[in-house]
């Protein structure tokens, strides 16, 4: 049984059929049968009909196999939407916090070195389990903005599981 699809935007599907559709264009270019191009990648035919259909739960291994046995390579190019979707996902929110750049998470967070960088789920546990000494009058615009973004992006992101 294939594994269970991730959760993938509508874009991100819509890209995946399509590339799916260019690798059978490909194979039937070359005269090649589905059960000679999964033999040659080493995949079964199943596994090869829902690469071509665009399935996202199939590994990449799997897909970069089908591309190798028809003579082509799978390659990522800058896309104009890419950045800013990330950035919508997520807000403005970094990958990595660090103590330093927000004052008053780094006092909340004495205990830990100066220097420490956070995800952004530890710095949110840290703001939520020091809520009664959180200043958030003290703190910077910039500093109320990331903690208003993490709210926000976490929890939604808790809602989606």
């Amino acid at each position: 049984m294939p594994a269970a699809a991730p959760q993938i935007s509508a874009h991100a599907k819509a890209q995946l059929k399509h590339l799916g559709g260019r690798l059978r264009e490909q194979r039937r270019r070359l005269g090649a049968s589905a059960v000679e191009t999964a033999e040659a990648a080493q995949i079964s035919r199943q596994t090869l009909h829902r690469i071509e259909s665009g399935e996202p739960s199939v590994t990449a291994a799997a897909w970069a196999a089908v591309a190798q046995a028809l003579g082509l390579g799978l390659a990522l190019h800058e896309s104009n939407g890419a950045p800013e979707a990330l950035a919508h996902a997520r807000g403005s929110i970094p990958i990595r916090i660090r103590l330093t750049d927000y004052p008053e998470l780094k006092r909340l967070a004495w205990q830990l070195d100066e220097e420490a960088i956070l995800s952004p789920a530890e710095a949110l546990g840290i703001y939520e389990r020091n809520q009664r000494h959180l200043d958030e009058k003290a703190m910077q615009a910039p500093e109320r903005q990331l903690l208003e973004d993490l709210r926000t992006a976490l929890r939604d992101e808790h809602r989606d599981v």
